[in-house]
């Protein structure tokens, strides 16, 4: 009889011992599952391009109906900083007033679209606005903008307004032309654009006849 017991007892137990190696192959089997779908998951993510990835090449509108003479706003395009500059009556006479003072005032050198014209550098008939990248020529910084005319903002009694570049102090005149023996080589580049309405413009794109 005792023998019989012993036996039974041996069977449960190699019983209770495939359940164990069962429980622990099933366990193993979901965690690893687990494990593989979570490394799949930011695998297939990496193939996704982000919203901000994809916004870094595409045209950018602004609106500029809020705009008022003599203000400047500022738009992302490409990762840049764009500035739109709504130019006054005697911030557009200040053009002619400091070409001699500029070390390109026609722009020969600058990078702009070929429908970018005269001293304003604008659109014809769109002289008001200036639409520019606001990065320096020289090493990348951004200027600071010094719309007040004279020594006001630390300029000098000639100053007719602009922008100051607070990295190594380029200064470029309210059309982005760079005044002369500056670190800046060039004028401040403008992008390619277009406008959609008098209130609307695309930075980015200047298809369809710009």
């Amino acid at each position: 009889m005792s023998n019989d017991k012993n036996t039974e007892a041996e069977a449960k137990t190699a019983g209770c011992g495939d359940c164990s190696r069962r429980s622990l192959i099933a366990a193993t089997a979901v965690v690893g599952g687990v494990a593989g779908i979570s490394a799949a998951v930011p695998f297939a993510m990496s193939f996704a391009p982000s919203e901000r990835a994809k916004a870094a090449g595409a045209p950018v509108e602004a609106d500029i109906s809020s705009l008022k003479p003599g203000d400047m706003t500022t738009v992302e395009w490409q990762g840049k900083p764009v500035w739109i500059v709504r130019r006054t009556p005697a911030m557009l006479a200040s053009l002619k007033a400091d070409a001699e003072l500029l070390a390109d005032p026609e722009s020969k050198r600058a990078e702009q679209p070929d429908y970018i014209k005269g001293e304003a550098r604008t659109m014809a008939g769109k002289d008001e606005y200036f639409v520019c990248i606001g990065i320096c020529t020289h090493l990348g910084c951004s200027p600071t903008p010094k719309f007040v005319v004279g020594a006001t903002e630390g300029m000098g009694d000639k100053w007719q307004g602009g922008f100051l570049c607070p990295c190594h102090g380029s200064q470029f005149d309210l059309a982005g032309r760079v005044l002369k023996s500056m670190p800046a080589p060039d004028n401040l580049k403008i992008p390619p654009y277009k406008y959609l309405s008098d209130t609307r413009i695309l930075i980015g794109d200047d298809s369809k006849g710009a």
